[in-house]
């Protein structure tokens, strides 16, 4: 069927389909060129590399050559049919990079939807391997963010999957919801911070026994939230208990690092961001990855896999059937593998944990101590959040019709800084900026995220009180 249609600006269907919108021209190191409404913006700081993605920044000469070596040397190949070298190079560089014994195979993919989605299917797998295939149900948390697809929407919770929840997998009986751990607004005064901990655990105990551990498969979570939520940190001692919990009942712990993970906030210089929470000893069974795996340079996730699982397979079947067309693509892998050498050997990951600390550090001083919207200031290493409240003692969050987070974002993109900003979802999380910059961050960098975020917020600030709903 043909329709004839008037001027069409846009030919892409994503995001404003009428419009073309804010257009990316051009980009070089921690800055990009962005055009709005025909005119261009040079030079704007990219503090959010992306989407948590641009590990190397942009433009990066020994990237150029990765590629081409890379397109040279790279033969296509189905993953049902044939295997790789670089993609067996890739993954035994992320398990020998982690701490010992932790991961024992690795599958590569091509976003973290798909990475998450491919977890899915290695627990059902892994179950039946056991003979115990009536452990399907899957806990994950209310204000989280797992992916775009189906799948990995259905072990989400958040206003974005509200209008496909009819095409979702079963949310009573098979996709279980248990609270986030959310310290700024949901630890009760009288807490400690491992008090509020325990209080979650023992929700997410109730859970499992309501559930029965006879049919509770996995416990999915986000090491460091993302979107959803905002970089809030778990409080201490709840992965610990996530994992005490799960080795009790028998359950598969999945962390999801797809935006968290591979460098952005490990504090030993390293990859995993559950190094700030977890030893070794209660890493994850199985975690995804994503986003810097690839810089933004190739599109490139993946699933690691622990040695309980990959010796469940062995015990049993052997082997996994089909497969994505582009999974463990030889050229991706290749790219992600030149890429992770590159920061290892250049120590940006210890760089990109020390720089957003002093950013998150320096971002506390300046808007925490003045006033304005600012009610709290999150994160750890490369990846930071500020949320903005109505009232910073009560932390009242502001009306969504006040559309705050998009305001915010019109006026930090006009004093030329680019971040991730969510709107708030009523009674439940506030209106967030998100930060999550280059690894190649300098001090001076810094500076000017912080002088153009505490500029941004002023200047929000100030209308909403002419507005008189401040």
């Amino acid at each position: 069927m043909t329709v004839e249609t008037a001027f069409q600006e846009s030919y892409l269907f994503q995001a404003n389909i009428e419009k073309t919108g804010p257009q990316i021209v051009g980009g070089r190191g921690v800055r990009v060129d962005v055009k709005f409404d025909g005119k261009v913006q040079n030079g704007m700081i990219d503090a959010v590399a992306g989407a948590a993605v641009g590990a190397l920044g942009w433009a990066d000469e020994d990237v150029y050559e990765i590629i081409n070596e890379a397109a040279r040397s790279s033969t296509y190949s189905y993953p049902a049919l044939l295997s790789n070298e670089s993609a067996e190079e890739l993954a035994k560089f992320y398990i020998e990079n982690s701490p010992k014994g932790v991961f024992a195979a690795a599958l590569w993919c091509t976003s973290g939807s798909e990475s998450n989605e491919n977890a899915l299917r290695i627990i059902r797998q892994y179950w039946v391997e056991r003979g115990l295939p009536e452990k399907t149900k899957i806990i994950s948390r209310e204000n989280s963010y797992h992916g775009f697809s189906l799948g990995a929407q259905s072990i989400s919770s958040n206003p974005r999957i509200d209008a496909f929840s009819p095409l979702l997998i079963d949310q009573k009986n098979i996709c279980v919801k248990m609270p986030c751990a959310y310290t700024y607004r949901f630890k009760e005064a009288n807490e400690t911070e491992e008090e509020y901990a325990q209080r979650l655990l023992d929700i997410l105990e109730d859970k499992i026994l309501e559930h029965t551990p006879e049919k509770v498969g996995t416990v999915i979570v986000e090491t460091l939230p993302g979107s959803a939520l905002g970089t809030s940190p778990p409080p201490k001692g709840y992965l610990k208990g996530i994992r005490a919990l799960c080795n009790k009942y028998d359950i598969i712990f999945h962390l999801d690092e797809v935006m968290c993970g591979t460098g952005r906030c490990n504090p030993n210089g390293g990859l995993n961001c559950w190094e700030n929470f977890l030893d070794p000893c209660d890493a994850p069974d199985i975690q995804t990855v994503g986003k810097t795996l690839g810089s933004g340079y190739v599109t490139i996730a993946g699933v690691l896999v622990g040695p309980k699982i990959r010796n469940a397979f062995l015990e049993g079947s052997g082997s996994i059937i089909g497969g994505h067309t582009y999974s463990c693509h030889a050229f991706n892998c290749a790219v992600a593998l030149g890429i992770q050498k590159k920061i290892k050997k250049e120590k940006l990951s210890a760089n990109v944990f020390k720089m957003g600390n002093l950013m998150g550090q320096k971002l506390k001083d300046k808007l925490l101590s003045a006033d304005n919207i600012a009610g709290d200031v999150r994160g750890i290493g490369g990846f930071w959040t500020v949320e903005f409240v109505q009232d910073r003692v009560t932390k009242k969050m502001f009306d969504t019709s006040l559309n705050v987070a998009g305001r915010f974002k019109q006026i930090a993109y006009k004093n030329g800084i680019t971040l991730i900003c969510m709107p708030s979802v009523k009674d439940n999380v506030g209106d967030i900026a998100v930060m999550a910059p280059s690894f190649i961050i300098t001090e001076e960098d810094v500076d000017e995220i912080v002088e153009k975020m505490v500029k941004s917020t002023n200047e929000l600030s100030r209308q909403l009180r002419q507005e008189g709903v401040w």
